[in-house]
């Protein structure tokens, strides 16, 4: 097995493993905070107007600020949580708080397409806000949520790259390291290829998931 056979497997495996970790982080805590963003605005059926505000305001100021800005700013709360603020493992604590609150709003958005005549049915029958949420809002918005998580798999993919640029490990290293710093062309063009190949197979997932969500809806 030739060296830079190995090393494209060992960046690739680390991106797969950075990408995986943090989309299923990103969708157990951005999920829920996309329903609280629906569920307290105005009109909604837990209204909550400063709750709504101060939430979107967070959420706001964290998809305002550029990824690789972030990854520094996070580096003592990383070290905090993982021990350390380079490598793969570290990487991930800054990528899920990038993609918690993009998976959020992209939720909520999902969760806007519900018919609201739904909605008052249920009401009108009696059913608890949490029943409402968990058998009408989350059911019939879960292609859309679906694809919603497909579209931050396929972020995470792009941010990944760029946690390599500090240290992040996976295929965004080894493309500064071998194929910036050391001239390997063919490195680089490896790396690239690879990610193309990422994205198309995580969309191709994807949309295979929606389109069998939907027939069963």
């Amino acid at each position: 097995m030739s060296e830079t056979f190995q090393l494209l497997l060992i960046s690739t495996w680390q991106t797969i493993y950075m990408v995986i970790i943090s989309t299923l982080i990103a969708t157990i805590f951005g999920v829920p905070l996309g329903v609280l963003l629906l569920v307290t605005d105005k009109g909604q059926i837990l209204q909550n107007s400063i709750l709504n505000k101060i939430v979107s305001t967070i959420v706001n100021i964290f998809r305002s600020i550029p990824f690789v800005i972030l990854l520094i700013v996070l580096m003592p709360f990383t070290r905090l949580i993982v021990g350390k603020s380079i490598g793969t493992t570290a990487a991930i604590v800054p990528l899920s708080i990038a993609a918690i609150p993009f998976m959020g709003r992209i939720t909520e958005t999902a969760l806007r397409e519900v018919d609201h005549g739904v909605i008052e049915a249920a009401q009108a029958m009696g059913t608890s806000p949490f029943q409402i949420i968990t058998k009408v809002l989350i059911p019939e918005g879960l292609p859309s949520i679906v694809s919603g998580i497909t579209i931050t798999a396929i972020n995470l993919v792009g941010y990944s790259a760029m946690a390599g640029v500090i240290g992040g490990g996976g295929l965004g290293d080894l493309a500064v390291r071998y194929g910036y710093q050391r001239f390997m062309i063919d490195i680089m063009l490896y790396t690239v290829a690879i990610l193309v190949a990422m994205v198309q197979l995580t969309q191709f997932i994807g949309d295979l998931i929606v389109r069998r969500l939907s027939r069963n809806r």
